[in-house]
């Protein structure tokens, strides 16, 4: 049972809630709690809707008036919440992918973690904000068979609800030899299987590849490849498995490893806000003892930590 941290408001007027927005953001200092009270307790469609009552009724762009009045990471929340999922995904991409330097760890975070309809729709929407095309950007951007494999992965190609127990041991060889192997064709037929398998056959394939070799997947792949590449590789492996999980282990180490990478962070709570954002604090608190909670209050500071713990939503137990 995946579940998120924000819901639907009941009683929900998005024509109030424009008018408070406005005023707010008119104000001599932006009052920024009120802000973070109706943007981060109103779900996606609501603060859409939002949007357009305050475009109606003010002839304004809601996105511009938050961009112009906010500033550093406080901003980056909450223009984030402002966009459609799939246009929040393509926006991530776009900036990873035409940045000063390519942030591959965005691009592995996304594309290793989304179901064919989100890469679907995230592509159209990449289309129509940037006028370009995500594949190629992707095949102009990245090199190697890490490009080969987020290409693949681009294709939204996986087959979904299949599974056929006689060849997952066929695949678990296939993959065992690419571990030994190592040369091109494997790294390929390696990426293949991964990328276009479901998650239930991939389910099977890691079980008989542990069978097999007698060692976990993401242990073998560890040892025999390195950079993007192999860190991509995790990245599915770990999304078959538990998504949660990989985005706890991301989180965890955006803010430990990286002294709070905030732009991971931001990225990680608006995405999953609706969808495992409880789960994945569940499953952070019982990796790594402390909260989510308790980890944002320790490196974030101001308005900025008061949005981050918003769209986290913890209990009282949590602090």
């Amino acid at each position: 049972q995946t579940q998120g941290t924000i819901f639907p408001t009941p009683n929900f007027n998005p024509i109030m809630d424009a008018q408070l927005l406005r005023g707010a953001l008119q104000g001599i200092s932006c009052e920024k709690d009120v802000l973070i009270d109706i943007l981060t307790q109103r779900c996606n469609s609501q603060r859409l809707m939002i949007a357009e009552a305050y475009r109606d009724m003010y002839g304004r762009d809601l996105i511009t008036d938050l961009k112009e009045n906010l500033s550093h990471h406080f901003k980056e929340v909450m223009v984030g919440l402002m966009y459609p999922p799939a246009s929040y995904d393509a926006h991530e991409l776009w900036h990873a992918l035409k940045g000063v330097d390519t942030e591959e760890k965005c691009l592995i975070d996304i594309l290793a973690s989304r179901s064919n309809m989100e890469i679907f729709q995230m592509k159209e929407a990449y289309l129509m904000q940037y006028n370009n095309d995500l594949q190629q950007d992707i095949d102009s951007e990245t090199s190697g068979h890490f490009r080969d494999t987020l290409m693949n992965l681009a294709q939204g190609t996986r087959m979904e609800g299949y599974a056929d127990p006689s060849t997952a041991a066929q695949d678990a060889m296939i993959l065992w030899e690419a571990c030994q192997q190592k040369t091109g064709e494997h790294k390929n037929m390696l990426q293949m299987i991964l990328c276009n398998r479901s998650y239930q056959q991939l389910w099977m394939v890691f079980q008989e590849f542990q069978n097999i070799s007698g060692q976990d997947i993401v242990d073998a792949i560890n040892e025999c490849y390195d950079g993007y590449f192999q860190e991509l590789l995790v990245a599915i492996v770990l999304c078959v498995r538990d998504k949660p999980s990989y985005f706890a282990y991301r989180l965890y180490n955006a803010i430990h490893d990286f002294g709070f990478h905030n732009k991971t962070v931001i990225r990680i709570l608006i995405a999953r806000s609706e969808i495992d954002l409880m789960n994945i604090r569940q499953r952070y608190k019982e990796r790594y003892g402390k909260s989510l909670f308790h980890d944002i209050k320790h490196f974030a500071s101001g308005h900025y930590e008061s949005a981050l713990l918003a769209i986290c939503a913890g209990d009282a137990e949590d602090y």
